[in-house]
């Protein structure tokens, strides 16, 4: 037996790597299923065969995943020298060990949170979208007390790695025969090279691209589904420093592009300007799915929602039947609302694309002669807002500094909407005529607490967020009560949008069409601009939408339509998921990789997404392709070539 042993001692320490690789291995896979349980309301359905598929991709991404993250342990376990027995090294090499996959295990868990918000893995522009933010501290905190159970489980995960790894057994004698130790290990290192490298790629052979989020798709059906074939870690790693936008080459001609889809608009020479005041409320987090008059049919028709004032200015204001988000973050709706541009492949704000030149609502109205305001009650520089707007032509920007009252900071975001919606108001007063303005709120955020005074007030609802936007649409309605008496009101068109989804209930809006779900209004007092059309609208509707009412008559880009214009059969809504470009048109929803069709739906009667009908309806599908392809290929472009505004 000991003299077994003592052969054994050659491969020991390479026998040990396996081991602890495999509980890496373990651990991540026990965060998989802990992400689906966690949020199995966006998984059901699941076949088991589905699941067997997504486990299957899983193993693939997880190997890069621990590849990458156990890089340096996997060579100092395998370097060719007879001092790593020593047990010293080992320790050293044990820490590191167990310190990077702790980082990797609590990157997961995180993200089984973070899911709830973005539908999607975290990537690597999460550290420029919140570096500015100085409360992520105590927001992490209060998540940690509200998840407890995976704080928990966070800590017994860390404590089964340093119980459970595998100290190599045994120590190198002097009897050892140094030449062949030397050989065995030189051999354990080679056949390890290829492993690490295949693992990183994804596969094995020349023809294998380096796998990206992207690859998770192809062992799902729906976009969402890849968020369980993925891990964190490996999102995190494998988008840094990466350029976004890379341009396809899907028309050679960019005219013959250009006859498909251009984001130029051009009005005609006939259009009559007039000076009419705009205001903007960008609202967080305000799902169509909270809005019951845009839900008469949920629930059997028995359905209230969250919004009793924002029902009652709808009677009275022009919608559309399906509106959707351009993206899931908040820096992905204020580009998509006040400029036109949509989110593709990464947030506007976080692409080097940020530094082109850019116009929008604001910017093309002061051509106009108009003033121009952007409000925010977070700190100012929070989420990149204050750049953003000066970029695409605010003058001025309010945020907390401008408020200059802390007393109505509510501690962890911003100024409460109440108090900030009543400061925009009596600043609005004060503004010369004609003026844009645009407010992004905040108090229907996570954690999704009102103020004191009014707990209990508002329905608690289902979700911790439904009192948060009855609180919000309390403020609305204080805000419209006190600017309806203002001499500006009746010369105001008004624009209600969210700039993304968040927590949803209902199964319509858990699909990867539901979860981009946002309300579109528009609404001036007194006028004609009344209805609700049976047409798709977008946020990147809205900047093309206000100039087209207002008879604006000079060039300008947006990825959008004058949904007061463009028949209910033209317009249209796009938006990026996973890996995912999706296009909403008629009554079809197609989903396309970047290279392929994946998937056709009709949205309308399939709600739920069920019916795959790729290959079906071949003239449909090839039309809208057609349209998506010339859609990607022009934002791509000037993306690329700071084209993003007619000189």
């Amino acid at each position: 037996m000991k003299q077994s042993l003592n052969r054994f001692i050659y491969i020991r320490v390479a026998f040990s790597l396996l081991c602890n690789l495999l509980l890496s291995y373990l651990l991540f896979m026990l965060c998989r299923l802990v992400f689906l349980w966690v949020n199995h309301s966006y998984y059901t359905g699941l076949t088991i065969a589905e699941l067997f598929s997504i486990f299957k991709g899983g193993l693939v991404f997880d190997t890069s995943a621990i590849v990458y993250v156990n890089s340096f342990y996997i060579l100092l376990m395998l370097l060719p020298l007879h001092y790593k027995e020593k047990k010293l090294y080992q320790q050293v090499a044990k820490w590191i060990f167990i310190l990077t996959n702790s980082l990797a295990l609590v990157m997961n868990l995180m993200d089984t949170v973070y899911f709830q918000y973005t539908n999607r893995r975290t990537t690597a522009s999460v550290f420029s979208e919140f570096s500015r933010e100085g409360n992520i501290g105590g927001i992490i905190g209060v998540e940690l007390l509200h998840h407890w159970y995976l704080t928990l489980l966070a800590v017994c995960l860390i404590v089964g790695l340093y119980k459970f790894y595998r100290m190599p057994f045994g120590k190198i004698s002097r009897r050892t025969r140094l030449p062949l130790y030397y050989t065995t290990q030189v051999v354990c290192l080679a056949a390890a090279v290829p492993f690490c490298i295949f693992g990183m790629r994804g596969g094995i052979g020349a023809a294998v691209r380096p796998i990206t989020v992207s690859n998770a798709n192809q062992y799902v059906n729906r976009p969402i589904e890849t968020a369980l074939v993925l891990n964190t870690p490996f999102s995190v790693i494998r988008t840094i420093g990466k350029k976004p936008f890379t341009v396809p080459s899907y028309f050679k001609d960019e005219q013959a592009m250009a006859q498909v889809y251009t984001p130029v608009h051009t009005p005609a020479d006939s259009v009559h300007f007039r000076p009419l005041n705009v205001v903007v409320f960008i609202m967080e987090s305000f799902g169509k799915e909270y809005v019951g008059a845009l839900n008469k049919e949920l629930d059997g028709g028995t359905y209230k929602g969250y919004t009793p004032f924002l029902d009652s200015l709808i009677a009275e204001s022009f919608t559309t039947e399906y509106s959707f988000a351009n993206g899931r973050k908040s820096i992905d709706g204020m580009p998509s609302v006040l400029s036109g541009i949509p989110m593709f492949v990464e947030p506007f704000f976080l692409t080097p694309a940020s530094m082109n030149k850019v116009s929008g609502i604001a910017g093309e109205l002061r051509k106009k002669g108009y003033y121009s305001a952007f409000f925010h009650g977070a700190e100012n520089g929070s989420m990149g807002f204050e750049a953003f707007s000066r970029a695409t032509g605010f003058q001025d920007y309010y945020g907390r500094t401008e408020y200059n009252n802390d007393a109505d900071f509510d501690g962890r975001w911003a100024i409460w909407d109440e108090e900030f919606f009543q400061f925009f108001d009596a600043k609005l007063s004060t503004f010369r005529q004609p003026f844009v303005a645009a407010l992004f709120s905040a108090s229907s955020h996570h954690p999704f607490v009102v103020p004191q005074r009014y707990e209990g007030k508002f329905p608690k609802g289902t979700q911790p967020i439904h009192q948060c936007v009855g609180y919000s649409d309390y403020a609305l309605k204080r805000f419209f009560e006190k600017a309806s008496r203002q001499p500006w009101f009746k010369n105001t068109l008004f624009v209600i949008t969210a700039d993304h989804t968040n927590q949803a209930q209902h199964p319509e809006y858990l699909t990867s069409s539901g979860s981009f779900s946002v309300p579109v209004i528009f609404y001036q007092a007194g006028s004609s601009l009344k209805g609700h059309a049976k047409s798709i609208a977008q946020q990147t509707d809205i900047m093309p939408t206000v100039l087209g009412y207002l008879g604006y008559d000079k060039p300008y880009l947006s990825f959008g339509s004058d949904l007061l214009s463009t028949p209910a059969d033209k317009t249209f809504a796009v938006n990026y998921t996973n890996g995912i470009y999706q296009y909403h048109k008629g009554k079809y929803l197609l989903q396309f990789d970047g290279e392929k069709s994946v998937a056709l739906y009709n949205f309308i009667t399939d709600q739920l997404l069920k019916k795959n009908l790729l290959g079906t309806v071949p003239a449909e599908q090839a039309t809208m392709e057609t349209e998506l392809k010339a859609i990607i290929q022009q934002y791509m472009m000037r993306m690329n070539g700071d084209r993003l505004t007619v000189e």
